[in-house]
């Protein structure tokens, strides 16, 4: 296969179009026409996973955050992004990312499938089809039994398979309606709050946020940025071995960007 082949089935998933304004997804690094054989997917394309895709023979990275954000004036070895960049053409590797474009067509339903949320609405909607049809980041359901704060932050940090979570609100308020937005979402508790959730499960909250959410009426449930967005990375190695049948995929190793003492 080629680069522009795998590009075009990623497409099919999240149509790079529906990207926010602001983000930088699609092609970063690479030409379309070169073969590809391998994919290696990851939530970042850190130093690690561009020398792990090296050494494993990957021609390919997929990735949900963009390596290359904001404007880059020059590509040289002494800045941490020119030396990746440079790294993946001296390798011949094509880089991928997929962002707010996967949020709006992926991430959102993986997440609420990870909670078994019900009859959910769009949390924050960005984009309405022909068939008036609202696609957008996060959303807002029900879940099929209420639990206590305490037990639905151990439900959340056990469906994501966390070692923690971090909660802002009483532990014995009962949450039925649920508010999720996978990565970094303060922005959107105020729409959280609007659609009358119980509890927003997100990640990136400050301590100002947090304790202001609650004074407003809604509790938080922290889950992390990478702690709920992981899932992409075996969603879209498990949809590209659907896809093709013979491309090789292999996947990051899950591990927090992070280390608690």
């Amino acid at each position: 296969m080629t680069v522009s082949e795998i590009v075009a089935l990623l497409n099919k998933q999240a149509p790079e179009e529906s990207a926010l304004d602001w983000d930088n997804v699609g092609l970063l690094v690479g030409d379309g026409a070169w073969p590809v054989d391998k994919v290696y997917v990851a939530l970042d394309a850190t130093d690690e996973v561009i020398a792990d895709a090296i050494s494993q023979g990957a021609q390919m990275i997929v990735t949900h955050h963009p390596m290359i954000f904001t404007s880059v004036n020059k590509v040289t070895a002494d800045h941490f992004v020119g030396r990746r960049i440079i790294q993946l053409v001296e390798h011949q590797i094509a880089l991928y990312a997929m962002h707010t474009n996967f949020d709006i067509h992926g991430m959102t339903e993986l997440a609420q499938s990870a909670l078994g949320i019900r009859q959910s609405v769009v949390l924050d909607v960005c984009e309405t089809d022909e068939e008036d049809r609202e696609y957008g980041i996060g959303c807002v359901g029900m879940l099929d039994d209420a639990m206590t704060l305490e037990q639905f932050a151990a439900f959340v940090r056990d469906a994501f398979h966390l070692s923690h979570v971090k909660v802002f609100g009483d532990a014995d308020t009962e949450i039925r309606m649920v508010a999720i937005s996978p990565g970094s979402g303060k922005s959107e508790i105020s729409h959280a709050i609007r659609k009358a959730a119980d509890v927003l499960v997100t990640g990136d909250i400050d301590h100002h946020s947090g304790i202001d959410a609650v004074a407003k009426g809604i509790t938080i449930v922290d889950a992390g940025h990478y702690g709920i967005e992981h899932i992409f990375i075996s969603y879209i190695a498990n949809y590209l071995k659907g896809k093709t049948g013979t491309l090789e995929v292999v996947c990051a190793d899950k591990k927090e960007p992070f280390w608690l003492v």
